[in-house]
């Protein structure tokens, strides 16, 4: 298969089961603590209406949910990558930091799980997982 084509297509599974990691584990986590009664997700006039109710329990499983999908998708691009193993791992970095970042803006959150998110979960964990998943050529 061309390595440009195998590198994308590396790149688009690291990005789906990334994906896929985040939002079980986003679904876990809202079973295991759900938000507070009157917390609509699909309505920001409530979240920012009732962010002052949420604890930072609550803000565990979408930090590792952010974390951990980057890692599994730079992880599974790192490993499928025709070569650049680690440049295609930071690529799918970038894509869940720029979701990230979208999301900062888009949902109300404290400014510390902001920060904490887009310095923490997204560019480092995609430099482990593709380090950790990296063929040696």
């Amino acid at each position: 298969m061309n390595p440009i084509l195998r590198n994308i297509l590396a790149v688009l599974a690291g990005l789906v089961l990334g994906s896929i990691a985040n939002m079980a584990l986003i679904q876990l986590g809202l079973h295991l603590f759900p938000f507070p009664e009157g917390f609509d997700m699909s309505n920001p006039e409530s979240m920012s209406a009732h962010k002052h109710l949420i604890e930072p329990k609550q803000l565990l499983f979408p930090w590792l949910a952010h974390a951990l999908g980057t890692l599994v998708g730079a992880a599974i691009a790192a490993r499928l990558a025709a070569q650049h193993h680690l440049v295609m791992g930071m690529v799918v970095g970038l894509f869940f930091l720029a979701g990230g970042i979208y999301m900062a803006v888009a949902v109300p959150a404290p400014l510390w799980f902001i920060v904490a998110d887009l310095a923490l979960a997204y560019q480092p964990m995609a430099y482990l997982g593709a380090k950790l998943a990296s063929r040696k050529d």
